[in-house]
């Protein structure tokens, strides 16, 4: 009896294994990676289309560059309908883990614009070109990826929404809203101490003067980087509520 227990407990670990092998193949198998260029030099996106006239979200990463954690988030939008392009805005295989190769890579774009929007619309280009529907879409970023996002707003990209999650929300000199054509939503903690109250007040205040739609919330006790997971700086009742909020947003914004 033992010898067949064994048996049977060896044959049922076995089938959940092949299960969840197969499990996950179908999920990886639901994203691709997605090799471009942007003036000449190489890139890595990741692209998940639910259905071919799915609405768009096109998702900017942190300056980690594009991990696991913006591959999961276009998987979670991908669940609900939603096609996903997740950008690369460093170059293919720049992923820096040390904060100041992370800084090195986001200041070279905070400090050439020019460049950041062409690799913001070559991003989109990619998405075009595999078919996403980049007139139905919002962008949507994290922390450094966030203030990209602002970048393309302020660039007058011809989006629906764009949507900052604890982004960078200086107004570099020389820029405006003017130009927008898209409403914002801004996702922001309370507690960050690395984009204050006062640069979120300042934001509010450059879009009403430009008269841009918009919604701005704070999330009390929230850090920065307060929806990543498995971090110190993660809050579960803020990620949960601006992930909500955002969800909410997209089908108030996108034609499904």
């Amino acid at each position: 009896m033992k010898t067949l227990t064994c048996l049977f407990s060896a044959l049922l670990i076995g089938l959940t294994a092949g299960l969840t092998a197969a499990w996950t193949a179908d999920a990886d198998a639901a994203g691709e990676k997605i090799p471009y260029a942007v003036d000449g030099k190489p890139y890595e996106g990741y692209l998940v289309m639910p259905s071919p006239k799915a609405p768009l979200v096109l998702l900017i990463h942190d300056w980690d560059g594009l991990t696991d954690y913006e591959v999961k988030r276009a998987d979670m939008l991908a669940d609900l309908g939603y096609a996903v392009f997740a950008a690369d805005l460093f170059g293919t295989g720049v992923r820096p883990t040390e904060t100041a190769d992370k800084r090195k890579q986001t200041d070279a774009l905070y400090q050439d614009r020019k460049k950041m929007r062409a690799l913001l619309n070559g991003a989109l280009d990619t998405a075009k070109s595999k078919g996403a529907d980049i007139h139905n879409a919002v962008a949507m970023g994290y922390c450094f990826g966030g203030a990209a996002v602002l970048e393309l707003a302020r660039s007058g990209a011809d989006l629906k929404g764009f949507v900052a999650f604890h982004g960078g929300l200086d107004l570099p000199e020389g820029q405006d809203y003017a130009g927008t054509r898209g409403r914002l939503l801004v996702l922001h903690g309370t507690a960050d101490q690395s984009v204050s109250m006062d640069q979120f007040a300042a934001l509010a205040r450059a879009l009403e003067e430009k008269g841009v739609p918009h919604e701005m919330i704070t999330y009390g006790g929230a850090p920065h980087a307060f929806t990543v997971f498995g971090t110190e700086r993660y809050r579960e009742d803020a990620d949960r509520k601006s992930w909500k909020r955002f969800t909410e947003f997209l089908g108030e914004t996108l034609a499904r």
